[in-house]
């Protein structure tokens, strides 16, 4: 893209905000920022209405088709790998997509359900970045094939055969991006850079995730009520869906014997749920389930929790450290994955091994000492000053990259 009068435009796209998970919401809350250095036109194949609210707020054209597309449930349809043909289908169908294609100057993918089948609509002379998140889990890990509790959904050995098929058209569209002319790939984190060589072979840089004080700020003056219905003593919070990839059972059976609640953020399927509800009244913890809350919700929540947890496995980057410490809430998290990137072990929060209960313990009562609380905080936001990772420095990386 050279210099012009008039900004290059930029296609952002992403298959599905369904789950308006961490890199979702990371990618709504750069786009304001993405749209005063470029004119962003906005591809989506399953929409929300918070993407179409920034959008509207920003005055970024949406692109999408009549019917949001869904990702195709079951073990047949994953081992079939039917969603990479729906989702190209769905992509086919959007209307305008032809158009803002043909007016872009670069394509700014990110990686998810749904993403990569758009290539077979680009042409090869489009300049595309790749913001590879994570290699696809399903298909390279055995983390998402085990119930919230760790046992195996089937057998793991039969389920890694059976999607022997799906990998390889996985490895076959990112080889096929890699090579276009002009292509870039970047990751979200040191961790996950280092996945994407292992899985598939790439030298990917890193472009950060974000976090934005005014969605997160230090100043509680305008907070609002916090959603958590039980007054009763102290509690921590966890942020995603329940499953066991993000450590739902663990972080319950961690808290037992401490007397502090757990505040799930993220909801689950039922049966994960029932599952949970079950385990925590056995391990005598209490426990309360919200789905996604909006940012001032979860702001409050967060900022009256003796400390946000989380013992996910093999996190790509994990946004809830950088909003912990952004609201000065302790950040108590897994050693392990992309969390390394931003936590330094008791300066802004701890980095604590999975199966070590009694130091959960001695650091879940650091984080209720004032004088640590109020340390880790500073520490915390100078890490965010440090890494630079607000949503103008997001869309500044993207600018460099993709000139």
């Amino acid at each position: 893209m050279g210099e012009a009068a008039d900004k290059p435009v930029l296609l952002v796209a992403k298959g599905t905000f369904g789950t308006l998970g961490g890199g979702e919401r990371d990618l709504m809350r750069v786009l304001p920022a993405l749209n005063r250095l470029f004119s962003v036109r906005m591809a989506t194949i399953h929409p929300v209405p918070e993407l179409s609210e920034i959008c509207i707020r920003e005055g970024i054209r949406v692109i999408g088709p009549d019917q949001p597309w869904q990702l195709p449930k079951g073990h047949l349809s994953t081992v079939l790998d039917t969603g990479r043909s729906t989702a190209s289908k769905a992509w086919s169908s959007c209307e305008g997509l032809a158009e803002v294609v043909s007016e872009a100057d670069a394509l700014h993918l990110v990686s998810g359900d749904g993403s990569l089948p758009l290539m077979d609509h680009v042409p090869s002379g489009l300049r595309t970045h790749l913001h590879l998140l994570e290699p696809h889990r399903g298909l390279y890990e055995d983390t998402l094939h085990r119930l919230v509790d760790g046992t195996p959904k089937r057998s793991l050995t039969l389920t890694e055969s059976l999607l022997s098929r799906a990998r390889r058209r996985d490895q076959t569209m990112i080889r096929g991006l890699v090579e276009r002319p002009g292509s870039m790939v970047s990751s979200n984190s040191s961790f996950s850079a280092q996945r994407a060589k292992d899985v598939y072979g790439i030298d990917a840089g890193v472009l950060w995730p974000c976090v934005d004080y005014s969605e997160f700020p230090a100043d509680p003056s305008r907070d609002g009520r916090n959603p958590y219905t039980d007054a009763e003593g102290d509690y921590v919070v966890s942020v995603g869906r329940a499953t066991w990839a993000k450590g739902t059972w663990e972080a319950v059976s961690m808290l037992r014997g401490t007397g502090l609640s757990l505040a799930h953020v993220g909801g689950g399927d039922g049966d994960s749920i029932a599952m949970l509800r079950a385990h925590a009244e056995a391990s005598g913890v209490g426990l309360w389930v919200a789905p996604r809350l909006p940012s001032p919700s979860l702001v409050s929540l967060m900022r009256e929790a003796r400390a946000i947890v989380s013992m996910a496995h093999s996190e790509s980057f994990g946004l809830s450290p950088i909003e912990a410490f952004a609201v000065g809430t302790p950040a108590l998290f897994i050693d392990e994955g992309g969390f390394r990137d931003t936590i330094v072990d008791g300066v802004n929060g701890r980095l604590l091994p999975r199966d070590d209960a009694q130091t959960w313990h001695a650091a879940l009562k650091e984080a209720a000492d004032d004088d640590t609380r109020a340390r880790w905080a500073a520490a915390g936001r100078a890490r965010i000053e440090e890494l630079d990772l607000s949503p103008e420095a997001h869309a500044r990386r993207l600018w460099d990259i993709l000139h």
